[in-house]
């Protein structure tokens, strides 16, 4: 039922999702060796065709989470963590995946700011966001990670949840 990524994908995930909450981190150690390993599955498990398949999931994921990092959105660690999960699953399943972790951090972002009393500040930012395009795709001036006063959001568990919801919409 489940592809041989399940195991090491739910176990990673869980610790970067720990981790992230905790110190807003998700570390090298973690997510480094769990890549490596995921090309190194792919190649003596499957061949060559597979190994095709992690390299494009590793370059769909820097695609994607690098214009938000470079937009300064999102934190290199949630690039590497989205890379070392396209590496597993390749592609076709990390596609699904960004899109339910998109679902997903959206929905824990509406919590996150009404538990911390800033859906009127969060609500301006997007505001700001959107009508800030007409100024050209850069990073906003304020509504960046470097900004102290901003608050922020762990994204690990969004990827987790977006992640090991792909496993099940999988058609195998």
């Amino acid at each position: 039922m489940y592809s041989i990524a399940w195991w090491p994908s739910f176990i990673v995930l869980a610790i970067a999702a720990v981790v992230d909450i905790r110190t807003r981190r998700i570390p090298n150690w973690l997510v480094l060796p769990f890549l490596l390993a995921g090309l190194l599955v792919s190649v003596i498990g499957y061949g060559s065709t597979s190994m095709g398949q992690s390299l494009a999931g590793i370059t769909l994921a820097v695609c994607v989470t690098g214009v938000l990092c470079w937009l300064r959105g999102m934190g290199m660690g949630d690039l590497k963590l989205c890379a070392a999960i396209g590496a597993w699953i390749g592609p076709d399943q990390l596609i699904t995946a960004l899109v339910a972790t998109g679902i997903a951090g959206g929905i824990m972002a509406v919590f996150w700011a009404v538990c911390h009393g800033s859906v009127g500040k969060s609500l301006q930012g997007v505001g700001d966001l959107l009508f800030s395009w007409r100024r050209g795709i850069r990073p906003h001036p304020t509504l960046v990670l470097d900004n102290p006063a901003q608050l922020k959001m762990p994204y690990a568990p969004a990827i987790a949840i977006g992640t090991l919801f792909s496993f099940f919409s999988i058609q195998g």
